[in-house]
């Protein structure tokens, strides 16, 4: 039964990837000559658009970038933000690990830890409704789960192979933070289910929802161990409403219990909003030197935004929306506002169906590292939305049920002679990193640290 069952499955991922390839523009059409602003670099750039559905006219945008230096001899690495319903271009492309950064709106300067440095980098706004992705017939908008993110970023990655066919069988990797927890692994068992060759080697999953109860429930215990909260808001924590279940009320029930409630206000009171929960020690971005927060109300944090020891600039969120909503940007990026009128870092009309924040990911991670994949799971361990003690749990927990010894037992990592953080190796495909002075996007807040580990991932090896 179990493998009439994988058959089945095969034969609906062929049917979705058979779909026509037509109004498939070409590599050159999606060259970018120079971005607004932007330095003179020696690496290819690229963006524009892959149809997914031509009946709803559903297109997912894409930013590529080369690799610095031998972009031939280096993997090809996709990036998912997670939200659900925010840009991996404006997020990952150009706030966290990208080539560039803008400090004003308009000029955009070199970031010198940039993770093309060490491999071509994919950057994909996902699903439709997301960055520059959209689909014309918007009732797809409320109909968006985790199936279809899968299925429309496995079609977009083999049309874009049919655009980039030097990458085909380059060495695959995909990683994502946050949602990414569920939009990584998924896609990734896709690959691996449809029997395609795409040469996918590793997945990395930063700061990750990988399980909702035991993600949710670690909040409360990173507040209290760091501080925030009272003694006795922890107790009400631990006896009254759990934050599992204060999250799950929020998110997917939308309405909160007597006990939540109480609950929520006394958090209200202990957590203002002058604390983000992304990085608990950060500062926050005060716009122009007015009195009021510039944040995004992230379904599961605060804001959007983190300052850590490297120095990071906090606004640099609303200078990437800046830039991103200038026509002349549009032009050079060949993206379109289609069913909105500004481009905006997390989707304004993405309803995402949020009963999928529920669905484990664990077992999925399983069934990759028994398939050969490498997985790691790395962590800020500043981050409040997704604690780095949740994470470590679940990672110890699949160690065990998959009979994973550990090959490099629990230690610190050095980077430029200080601890870049903690990190454990299970058997050869399972690794568990945290980065000190990490927020919930570690490439952020921690760039040079995070480059580190990225370099480790791509080469297959340990931390040193």
């Amino acid at each position: 039964m179990k493998s009439q069952s994988w058959m089945i499955i095969k034969a609906v991922i062929c049917i979705i990837l058979m779909q026509s390839c037509r109004g498939l523009s070409s590599k050159g059409d999606d060259k970018i000559v120079r971005l607004p602003g932007q330095p003179k670099v020696s690496f290819q750039q690229y963006a524009g658009y892959i149809t997914i559905d031509e009946k709803q006219k559903r297109a997912l945008f894409y930013y590529f970038v080369e690799a610095e230096t031998e972009p031939a001899s280096k993997p090809l690495l996709l990036w998912l933000n997670g939200g659900p319903g925010c840009s991996s271009v404006g997020a990952g492309g150009f706030s966290e690990h990208g080539p560039f950064r803008t400090t004003d709106g308009k000029t955009l300067i070199r970031h010198q830890y940039s993770w093309n440095k060490e491999a071509n980098i994919l950057y994909l706004d996902s699903p439709a409704g997301v960055g520059f992705s959209y689909s014309v017939d918007t009732s797809f908008y409320n109909t968006v789960n985790d199936t279809i993110t899968a299925q429309d970023s496995l079609k977009f990655l083999q049309n874009w192979l049919v655009k980039f066919p030097e990458y085909k069988s380059r060495d695959l990797f995909i990683a994502g933070e946050s949602y990414g927890g569920h939009y990584v692994p998924q896609l990734a068992e896709l690959i691996v289910l449809s029997g395609l060759h795409f040469n996918l080697k590793r997945i990395a999953l930063g700061n990750p929802l990988l399980d909702f109860n035991t993600d949710a429930n670690s909040r409360g215990d990173f507040f209290w161990s760091h501080g925030l909260i009272s003694d006795s808001t922890y107790k009400l924590i631990t006896e009254t409403c759990s934050t599992s279940q204060l999250l799950r009320e929020k998110l997917i029930t939308g309405s909160l219990s007597v006990a939540c409630k109480a609950v929520t206000d006394q958090l209200s009171k202990e957590i203002p909003d002058e604390i983000n929960i992304q990085d608990v020690i950060a500062d926050v971005c005060v716009s122009d030197g007015q009195s009021e927060l510039k944040v995004y109300n992230h379904p599961l944090s605060k804001r959007f935004q983190p300052k850590s020891a490297e120095n990071i600039d906090v606004c640099v969120e609303e200078k990437t929306s800046a830039y991103m909503n200038r026509k002349d940007v549009r032009e050079a990026l060949h993206a379109q506002l289609v069913g909105v009128s500004n481009w905006s870092i997390c989707s304004e009309v993405l309803n995402y169906d949020k009963r999928n924040f529920e669905i484990p990911m664990i077992d999925v991670v399983a069934s990759l590292i028994r398939s050969g994949i490498q997985v790691l799971v790395y962590s800020g361990d500043l981050d409040a939305v997704v604690p780095f003690r949740g994470s470590r749990t679940l990672v110890s927990g699949l160690a065990t049920k998959l009979g994973l010894n550990a090959t490099v037992s629990h230690r610190p990592w050095l980077h430029d002679k200080q601890v870049g953080g903690w990190t454990q190796v299970y058997g050869d495909n399972l690794t568990f990193t945290t980065i000190r002075g990490g927020s919930h996007l570690v490439p952020f807040s921690s760039p040079k640290r995070s480059l580190a580990m990225f370099k480790a991932f791509v080469a297959g090896k340990p931390l040193a």
